[in-house]
C-alpha cells in the first residue's frame, strides 16, 4: 500500500484523488486484516500488526514497506495468542449474555440488559484505545497497552465514551451492511479510532532485529 497522503508541514493541498487513494488504502488494510485474523488465534498479531500500519501512515503520511509489515506480523503471532483466546471468549460470553437477556431466557429484563449493553460499550471503548496503544509500540505489547489504556480511560472520560461510540458504530455497522464489506469496514474502524483518540500514550518501542 502507498499512501497518497502528504505531511502537513509540506503545505500540499489535497484534492479528491488523495482521499480515494486513502479511502482505497484502509479498504485493502481491512481486508489483509480479516484474512490474518482467520485462523482467531492470530487476531492479536493481525490488529497489532494493522495498528502499526495506521500509526506510522498518520505520523509520515506513508505506509510501512511490506517487509517490515511482515516481520511485525511474524514477531506478534505467538505473544498474541492469549490475547486473541481471552478477546474472543470476552466477547462471546458478552454476546451470548446480550441475546440472552433480549431475548428473556434469563430474568433482568430491560434494566440489566441496559447495564450489560453499557458495560459491553465500556469495555469495548477500552479494547479500541488499546488497540491505538498497541499500534504505537509496535504492534505488540498488548499487556503495557492495556494499562496505558485504562489510565487513559479513567484520565479522559469523554474521550473514553466516544471511543466507545466509535466501537458501537463499527459493530453496528457490521451488522447491517453486506458480509462482503465488513472486512473493508475494519480497515476504517481503525483510522476511526487513530482519530479520536488523538494521540499515542506508549513512547514507540525498538522492534527486535
Amino acid at each position: 500500500m502507498a499512501s497518497r497522503a502528504e505531511p502537513e508541514e509540506a503545505g500540499v493541498r489535497r484534492d479528491w484523488r488523495d482521499v480515494a487513494w486513502d479511502a482505497a488504502d484502509l479498504a485493502l488494510l481491512g481486508i489483509l486484516l480479516v484474512l490474518a485474523a482467520a485462523p482467531l488465534v492470530t487476531a492479536a498479531a493481525a490488529v497489532g500488526t494493522a495498528s502499526a500500519a495506521v500509526h506510522d501512515w498518520t505520523r509520515t503520511g506513508s505506509w510501512p514497506p511490506a517487509r517490515a509489515t511482515v516481520g511485525r506480523f511474524g514477531r506478534s503471532v505467538l505473544p498474541g495468542v492469549p490475547v486473541s483466546l481471552l478477546a474472543v471468549a470476552v466477547a462471546g460470553l458478552l454476546a451470548a449474555d446480550l441475546a440472552a437477556l433480549a431475548t428473556g431466557r434469563v430474568p433482568g429484563g430491560p434494566p440489566a440488559l441496559l447495564l450489560t449493553a453499557l458495560v459491553t460499550a465500556g469495555l469495548a471503548g477500552w479494547a479500541g484505545l488499546v488497540v491505538v496503544e498497541v499500534g504505537g509500540n509496535g504492534g505488540g505489547r498488548w499487556r503495557a497497552a492495556a494499562r496505558s489504556a485504562a489510565r487513559a480511560c479513567l484520565d479522559r472520560p469523554a474521550r473514553w465514551a466516544a471511543l466507545s461510540g466509535v466501537t458501537a458504530l463499527a459493530g453496528l455497522l457490521g451488522v447491517l451492511v453486506t458480509p462482503v464489506a465488513v472486512p473493508i469496514l475494519a480497515g476504517y474502524t481503525v483510522a476511526a479510532l487513530y482519530a479520536v483518540a488523538g494521540r499515542r500514550s506508549l513512547p514507540a518501542h525498538p522492534e527486535l532485529p
